[in-house]
């Protein structure tokens, strides 16, 4: 069986966002979409039509009106419901281990305004075994188009790319979606001055910057040689700059997708995300999914 797309829904803004755009990356890959609700998310004040003791009633309520809602513009989409008597965390992240692809909306809650992701979002991006896609509301698809333009520009996705230790999940990942979406790659390669510079306060000239900058753009091409192979479709742009997640959230807006890895964990211990993809999926202002890789 296919793995399907799963969208998790609460009735918010940010996950009907989610849920449509799930809807549209199924039919890219021809997979059923669901759409999960774990019930306790309604209990937190939000859910005025309903008591406690019909709560998982209401949520079916919630999750049919989403499907109809997804149905109604995405037509021909086959849409399964499920809700999940668990906290959301632990019931996204279980729900996840069978699907294709999870996403989620943002809701950013919170005093922080600089903090566009919410708790949910971040622990289940942090935990997933799959990919997590995170949406935002202004993300949300406005409905069926109009007249095309004369001139369509070619989608871009950016794909965050460690040269010194590039990982094949989540190039595999940035290179399978462009192809889905016939779009181009941007990848964007940041690198940090050695620490010894720093150690004896030392101010690299300029032909040492141009020297440095240079090896770090070999590595980034190295990284990708593999991958332009088994994709000579893809055009590939390669972007090498001081400081990843800056050059990432800078080019988002402009973006279909922006692609980041994130190394799985054996133990509980320290964070789940690292800094890179803590800071784009905060910042950036297009999708965000975050690959586990080991």
């Amino acid at each position: 069986m296919t793995p399907a797309v799963l969208a998790g829904v609460d009735g918010s803004p940010e996950s009907t966002a989610a849920a449509h755009w799930a809807a549209e990356e199924a039919l890219r890959r021809g997979v059923p979409l669901r759409l999960l609700h774990a019930w306790p998310w309604l209990t937190d004040g939000r859910a005025s039509f309903a008591g406690p003791e019909d709560l998982p009633v209401a949520a079916q309520r919630m999750l049919t009106a989403a499907a109809e809602d997804v149905q109604a513009r995405h037509p021909g989409l086959t849409v399964h419901t499920d809700v999940v008597l668990d906290a959301a965390v632990d019931g996204l992240v279980a729900a996840a281990e069978d699907a294709a692809l999870l996403v989620l909306g943002s809701r950013g809650l919170g005093g922080f305004t600089g903090l566009l992701v919410g708790s949910v979002s971040m622990a289940v991006a942090g935990r997933a075994a799959v990919p997590v896609v995170v949406v935002r509301p202004a993300e949300e698809a406005a409905g069926p188009a109009g007249e095309p333009s004369e001139e369509v520009a070619v989608p871009e996705l950016l794909v965050g790319v460690d040269a010194t230790a590039p990982d094949d999940a989540v190039l595999d990942f940035a290179f399978h979606e462009a192809a889905l979406r016939g779009a181009r790659i941007r990848a964007v390669h940041g690198w940090d001055l050695p620490p010894s510079f720093a150690v004896v306060g030392f101010v690299p000239s300029g032909t040492e910057l141009a020297g440095l900058q240079a090896a770090e753009e070999k590595a980034l091409a190295a990284a990708l040689a593999a991958h332009r192979e088994r994709h000579p479709g893809i055009e590939v742009v390669e972007q090498v700059r001081l400081g990843a997640a800056r050059t990432l959230v800078e080019d988002s807006a402009g973006a279909a997708l922006v692609v980041v890895g994130r190394r799985r964990r054996p133990y509980d211990l320290g964070p789940r995300l690292g800094r890179i993809a803590h800071a784009v999926l905060h910042h950036a202002q297009a999708p965000v999914v975050v690959v586990p890789h080991d």
